[in-house]
């Protein structure tokens, strides 16, 4: 079940919805235990409507962080309590590995060895990378003094779960939402807040990203041989701006729906395509798993606390961790070492000179060494990347352009410069400056915008979903 399905918008959600706000009719803290079972039986068959087997891999792995959570907390000795959360990171990382990693190793095994070992053809379990980093995020955190134990199987459970963030993120941890799990209340502001910011990302994904994604679709099911220079970098920039608006689009929906029932999801993205360094990228992209490795992996590692060579080793090392949680195969991994290598040259020398060069010199740079590790990404065979590349920076007898880009561009017009313009925070500024105003005329601009456009974005959106066949979300096969 995905956010932008009929199902979705006019059944589960709405049912959802109304039992869990009838539970603000009950008294006393009777009310809190009703909505989390609420929330906990919906984000169920949520995840259940598609994968009903994978329900109980999920509730394993949330049985076993809470035991170990709760064991971590009981045991008084600091070796036990090593060797607990050695034994959490290791089923984690054991159900992570073997579902999305097992046929990816079995098949280098064969190519190097020439054996034929047969693939285990295990489907890879949706949401998996996320819910995973949740809760070793949680016994980590438990470990470490800065979480404290969640006694309350139920709670726990509704926190690896929910249904808003469960599937593509924002990757949440555990201390931003502990005491919303006992202890929340939304008001009409959350609702009226959370209502407007699900409509936008709904916009943004079905409005945007299914529309530029055909483009890209088209382009990519040609013949990369056949590619001009500029027809190839227009496919690639339509993949970068697919993703942008399907994977930001899902966040916002997330934080949408957190706000109304009651959380306080982190940003996930910060306009990451106005960037004048890949340092200041990262900063802006998927936010919540930069933290997460930050956090978890970079600063553990030592961070930069021990010198320059030491930290190019930690970005090294994040960076290929990176692009293997990202999925099992050589792409992923160059992709992960792609932006290493930039990241590496920004900390010797690089950030240092793009400091007193223009910023339209720092985002050209960026936006290509960004567009190029789509390119790894979004491309399985390292052939096809090669293929691809090489269409991009003209080998070969390659025309500049040719016919076919002089039609796509026309036919594509439209919605390449309204994600051009969405992604730059234009918007969010004036939107700003509307909340700022206090003349009649900035108030009643503001009431329309907030009533009136998000009415307007879900009409056009729900038309589209019910008319169009294109309607995929990237980030669930992570």
């Amino acid at each position: 079940m995905v956010f932008s399905s009929i199902v979705f918008l006019f059944r589960f959600l709405p049912i959802v919805l109304i039992c869990y706000f009838a539970t603000y009719l009950c008294p006393g803290k009777a009310a809190q235990r009703v909505r989390n079972l609420i929330l906990f039986l919906a984000s169920l068959v949520f995840y259940a409507w598609g994968e009903p087997v994978y329900v109980l891999l999920m509730l394993f792995s949330t049985m076993s962080d809470y035991l170990h959570g709760r064991a971590i907390d009981a045991c008084r000795s600091q070796k036990g309590r090593r060797w607990l959360l050695a034994s959490s990171l290791c089923i984690n990382l054991l159900v992570l590995g073997f579902f999305k990693y097992a046929d990816f190793l079995i098949g280098t095994v064969n190519a190097l060895t020439g054996l034929r070992i047969p693939l285990l053809e295990l489907g890879l379990p949706i949401g998996i990378s996320f819910y995973t980093f949740q809760t070793m995020s949680y016994t980590i955190d438990v470990y470490r003094g800065k979480a404290r134990v969640q006694r309350n199987l139920l709670d726990f459970a509704v926190f690896v779960t929910m249904f808003p963030q469960l599937i593509a993120g924002p990757i949440v941890v555990y201390t931003k939402v502990e005491k919303e799990l006992h202890d929340r209340k939304a008001d009409w502001q959350d609702i009226s807040y959370g209502a407007r910011r699900f409509i936008a990302g709904l916009a943004k994904k079905v409005l945007l990203a299914n529309n530029i994604g055909m483009l890209w679709e088209e382009i990519s099911a040609l013949d990369y041989g056949s590619l001009s220079v500029l027809t190839a970098w227009l496919g690639i920039a339509a993949f970068a701006l697919q993703i942008y608006f399907d994977f930001s689009g899902y966040s916002d929906m997330a934080i949408g729906l957190g706000a109304i029932l009651g959380f306080r999801f982190p940003e996930n993205f910060n306009h990451p395509y106005i960037s004048s360094s890949i340092t200041e990228f990262w900063r802006r992209w998927h936010m919540t798993l930069g933290s997460w490795f930050r956090e978890y992996v970079y600063i553990p590692l030592g961070g930069n606390r021990r010198g320059l060579p030491r930290q190019l080793f930690n970005i090294l090392v994040v960076w290929m961790l990176t692009g293997i949680w990202h999925g099992a195969g050589w792409n992923f991994l160059l992709w992960g070492l792609w932006f290493a290598l930039f990241l590496i040259l920004e900390k010797i020398i690089l950030g240092k000179v793009l400091k007193f060069l223009p910023r339209i010199v720092g985002w050209a740079y960026s936006m290509g060494v960004v567009l190029v590790g789509w390119v790894f990404f979004q491309l399985e065979s390292l052939d096809s990347v090669t293929a691809y590349l090489q269409a991009m920076f003209g080998q070969g007898a390659r025309a500049w352009y040719d016919g076919r880009t002089i039609y796509l561009l026309l036919q594509y017009a439209v919605v390449l410069a309204l994600s051009l313009f969405f992604a730059t925070p234009v918007m969010h500024r004036l939107g700003e400056a509307m909340d700022r105003s206090a003349t009649g005329l900035g108030i009643a601009v503001r009431r329309l915008v907030q009533k009136v456009v998000p009415a307007l974005l879900l009409l056009a959106s729900v038309a589209y979903i019910v008319d169009a066949s294109y309607n995929p979300f990237l980030y669930f096969r992570f």
